[in-house]
């Protein structure tokens, strides 16, 4: 499968060796360089995807599960909970746990032999399945939250700002920053 980014740089590829055969570009030879120089970037950049999506499954989701439970363990340390908000936060651990295993997918072939009526009914069923989970952690995170004090709320707030977006961060820069313009 080709990422757009290798999609981008074939297409500015081709386009610019039509340019230049019609004669219509003249490229100057350290123009000509260029083009190498961004594929050999995305080619370095799809690098880690593909390393990625060799990687096991059940490695994948071990190293998932590790990353969560450091995120927790430092928030819980930031938040300094007493005694009594510890129920509270196991409740809210326990409700925000990602489903176990790997979530089976439905091969494309298969899929594509469904009827419209039938896949429209699959990912309907789907999406529910996903609302409920969703439903089911915003009310253990509401009633986690209304536990912790005006102090540790800020605290909340501020730590749990960046946990929904999975590690999509622009172009690869740090939580916050603003993709680069280039």
């Amino acid at each position: 499968m080709i990422s757009l980014r290798q999609r981008i740089v074939w297409a500015s590829l081709l386009g610019s060796a039509a340019l230049a055969s019609s004669g219509a570009f003249a490229q100057a030879p350290a123009a000509a360089t260029a083009p190498t120089a961004a594929v050999a970037q995305a080619d370095s950049a799809a690098a880690p995807k593909a390393q990625h999506k060799r990687m096991d499954p059940a490695q994948r989701m071990e190293r998932m599960q590790e990353r969560r439970a450091k995120r927790l363990a430092a928030l819980k340390d930031k938040l300094k909970l007493t005694s009594a908000q510890e129920g509270a936060w196991s409740t809210f651990t326990a409700a925000s746990q990602p489903p176990a295993g790997p979530r089976p997918h439905m091969d494309r072939a298969e899929f594509a032999k469904l009827t419209t009526p039938e896949r429209l009914e699959r990912m309907q069923t789907r999406q529910a399945e996903r609302s409920a989970m969703f439903a089911k952690r915003a009310d253990a995170t509401k009633t986690f939250y209304a536990a912790l004090t005006p102090e540790q709320q800020k605290t909340f707030d501020t730590e749990t700002a960046h946990f929904g977006d999975h590690g999509h961060r622009g172009h690869g820069g740090p939580r916050g920053a603003a993709p680069a313009k280039g």
